[in-house]
């Protein structure tokens, strides 16, 4: 983009008075993106960025924190995660507060740290917790592909893995006060910007596929605010995404992971919005039928609304007091990609 471009298209977004319009940025890597590189402060009050459902750990379920903690507590188990979980709360506590009780848990940096610590342990079971979006889906494919292709008998996984466009339609279905959306660029370059279509023409809502630079976000407020009211699927981040996306990793997640119902924390159940692992694999599987269930912490929490949009952080009534990034009443406070946490650490 040219500097003549950029300064065009900040005096739009500063001095825009058209009908105020909402942008949801459906990442959570947006959400930080968004407070570091101060987007807001560019922008016209009319126009409102709205922080979604795109923080994994934010909407993965009590149920299946419960059940990870009830794996790490059995002899000759462990479980292993990456760090954000480790404080995300089950219904009555955190991995972290089990380990501290003498749960086995380990934190890793790659789910693929878990085969070395599998062959080198044969009398361990290592149960990974696989939590994400299409992004880090096909890097749990490969696990599993090395599993089945090296015989290792010892490594299961618990999954809570989610889709993208299936909650993107639950919000609007449900009457999130939403005009257009920022696309979630790292989800993006594995689904494709094709994607996004089939939501896109039939709400007639706009969304702007997006990179992570303050520049790149700009032009996709710019570009979604300009093409207000129409299904239309515009892609600012065609260096790393294409319409058709990652044929390689959508091959090999196919291979192993068949579309289920899921349930999101603060959402319920969401039909055809998770992935599990097909049945002819069910014997890696470490239970992860039925963890859906969603038990707060803290009544108080409104972790849900703003997941959805429909409240900000800072309407929650414990946001900054009872709820702090070293005391976490929700999901939304624990990880880095939270919007909570990216608030509180920004918008003071």
């Amino acid at each position: 983009m040219t500097r003549e471009a950029l300064t065009e298209i900040k005096d739009y977004l500063k001095n825009y008075d058209g009908e105020p319009i909402n942008i949801m940025e459906v990442c959570g890597s947006h959400t930080a993106a968004i407070a570091k590189s101060g987007i807001k402060s560019l922008l016209s009050e009319k126009i409102n960025l709205v922080s979604g459902p795109g923080c994994p750990v934010c909407v993965t379920p009590s149920a299946y924190i419960d059940r990870l903690i009830e794996l790490s507590l059995k002899p000759d188990t462990c479980v292993c995660t990456f760090g954000d979980l480790l404080r995300v709360p089950g219904s009555t506590e955190s991995l972290n507060i089990a380990k501290g009780k003498g749960a086995r848990v380990e934190m890793v940096y790659s789910p693929m740290d878990i085969v070395d610590m599998a062959k080198a342990d044969a009398a361990t079971t290592f149960v990974f917790a696989a939590v994400g979006f299409e992004t880090t889906t096909p890097v749990y494919a490969l696990l599993i592909d090395t599993i089945v292709s090296e015989k290792i008998d010892n490594i299961r996984l618990l999954t809570a893995l989610k889709t993208m466009p299936a909650v993107i339609e639950h919000l609007l279905e449900n009457k999130a006060p939403i005009d257009a959306f920022i696309a979630p660029g790292h989800v993006s370059v594995v689904t494709g910007s094709r994607i996004f279509e089939p939501v896109s023409e039939k709400y007639d809502i706009p969304f702007a596929v997006s990179g992570f630079e303050g520049e790149q976000i700009l032009e996709a407020i710019y570009g979604l605010v300009k093409t207000r009211g129409k299904g239309k699927v515009l892609n600012f981040y065609p260096e790393v995404v294409s319409e058709e996306g990652n044929t390689v990793a959508k091959e090999l997640v196919d291979k192993y992971f068949e579309v289920t119902s899921a349930g999101w924390r603060g959402m319920g159940i969401i039909d055809g919005s998770g992935l599990k692992i097909r049945d002819e694999f069910s014997n890696l599987d470490a239970g992860s039928d039925g963890l859906t269930e969603d038990i707060k912490k803290n009544k108080a929490c409104r972790c849900d609304h703003v997941l959805m949009g429909k409240l900000t952080p800072k309407d929650c009534p414990l946001y900054g007091k009872g709820c702090t990034p070293l005391n976490p009443q929700g999901a939304c406070m624990v990880s880095e990609e939270g919007c909570c946490h990216t608030w509180i650490s920004n918008y003071r």
